[in-house]
């Protein structure tokens, strides 16, 4: 037997260290947090794409009391571009949050695992990894791809 090492790489930056898009995305996550419905969690996500095309698409978490109805800032943007523009890929993708008292989180917030699949399969689809900017008050996150969130990911389909 023997360990395995598995790295993945995050860069950790400021705002003022992205570049104008990387801001203007993060900035659009943000504020899609206010169209979040989270009234049992009152965790409100948002989530900002930028397609190939340079078409800009917002999601939100929607939650419901029906669990597990909802769905995710990330997949809802996702969905909604995968609907409204198929044959563009997901160049960029920004996440942020705010927590129960309406304040953004301090530290970056990261897509659970049924997100990540499905970031998974659209950079399949489209053979181009997605630039993820997870965004946080302290610091943020940057990665290109989503094995950087999920190294160990099911892509074999």
């Amino acid at each position: 037997m023997k360990d395995v090492e598995v790295k993945i790489k995050i860069r950790e930056c400021q705002m003022e260290e992205l570049s104008d898009i990387d801001r203007a995305m993060v900035n659009i996550a943000v504020e899609a947090t206010d169209s979040s419905y989270a009234p049992y969690s009152h965790f409100h996500v948002g989530a900002a794409l930028l397609l190939a095309d340079n078409t800009i698409i917002r999601g939100c978490n929607q939650e419901n009391a029906a669990f597990p109805a909802g769905l995710c800032a990330e997949r809802s943007a996702i969905f909604a571009a995968g609907a409204q523009h198929p044959d563009q890929a997901v160049k960029t993708l920004a996440i942020a949050a705010r927590d129960h008292n309406g304040e953004l989180t301090e530290e970056p917030i990261s897509p659970c695992g049924t997100c990540r699949q499905v970031m998974i399969e659209t950079e399949k689809r489209f053979g181009l990894p997605i630039h993820i900017l997870l965004y946080g008050q302290k610091r943020i996150y940057m990665m290109d791809g989503t094995e950087n969130l999920m190294p160990l990911s099911f892509s074999d389909f």
